[in-house]
């Protein structure tokens, strides 16, 4: 019910603004360069933004570091919006994002994961028996080097005292998709992903909640790319920011900023 709400909510906001969103629309549509653990909210508002009469964003999910460095290359990408603030800052210190468009707009929270046929239910706090509960099998994180969801999961353990008994059973995906891949296929006895990845697939089930101070605060910011001048990009970051925008990513289990 309330995710019906918000998506009407969404909508007549959409409605409302649709004369501007019409307005001027360039010949090209914003290539959108996203967070993986955004597909599909963000799918969702680029559809909402279309059919108020704006132009249909073009979007590459993957994870906000394979990204960054892409944009670094010239990829050519109209609007960033990454799962972190490091990956954001890496462009901004290269001058490679518009400094006065960036805001930082959603939150969320950083969950642990079982497959639905190995259910755990996991009180996750300090010393917490991580290494026991995995047995001699693996635990599963977006890439704890680049990946801002295998950042925020490895500083969690650091802080909680139990990184240095999992580390070696600790498998690096690609972005937080990945992660949660292996954990549906039962590859992995356990995965940190994000609350919202496991709430699109019924293949896993919460174990355990991260406490929000283990960790870093789960920002994600989002900015034009330097030198593409699209106006429509510039439309759908007024939209997302907007509150019929943040609508869609709240009914999907995100926080707004």
């Amino acid at each position: 019910m309330q995710m019906g709400l918000n998506r009407r909510a969404a909508i007549l906001g959409l409605t409302a603004c649709a004369p501007v969103l019409g307005a001027a629309a360039p010949a090209s549509p914003p290539l959108v360069f996203a967070a993986a653990s955004l597909r599909e909210a963000l799918t969702e508002a680029a559809d909402l933004f279309a059919k108020a009469g704006g132009v249909k964003p073009t979007l590459s999910f993957a994870g906000s570091s394979t990204l960054a460095r892409q944009i670094e290359q010239g990829a050519p990408a109209d609007l960033f919006v990454s799962a972190d603030e490091e990956w954001m800052d890496y462009l901004a210190q290269r001058r490679l994002i518009v400094p006065s468009s960036r805001k930082s707009f959603l939150g969320n929270r950083l969950v642990l994961i079982a497959p639905v046929g190995e259910p755990a239910t996991i009180a996750i706090r300090k010393g917490f028996p991580l290494g026991r509960l995995l047995g001699d099998r693996r635990l599963v994180m977006a890439d704890p080097n680049a990946v801002p969801a295998g950042r925020y999961g490895k500083a969690a353990l650091m802080s909680l005292g139990v990184w240095d008994d999992v580390e070696k059973r600790v498998v690096g995906a690609e972005d937080v998709r990945g992660a949660l891949a292996l954990v549906e296929r039962g590859e992995a006895r356990l995965g940190v992903v994000y609350a919202t990845d496991a709430r699109v697939s019924s293949k896993v089930m919460v174990a355990g909640t991260f406490p929000d101070g283990s960790h870093p605060l789960i920002s994600y910011p989002l900015a034009l790319v330097a030198g593409r001048n699209n106006p429509a990009a510039a439309r759908f970051r007024d939209f997302l920011l907007s509150r019929a925008g943040r609508a869609v990513f709240v009914a999907r289990g995100f926080t707004a900023r």
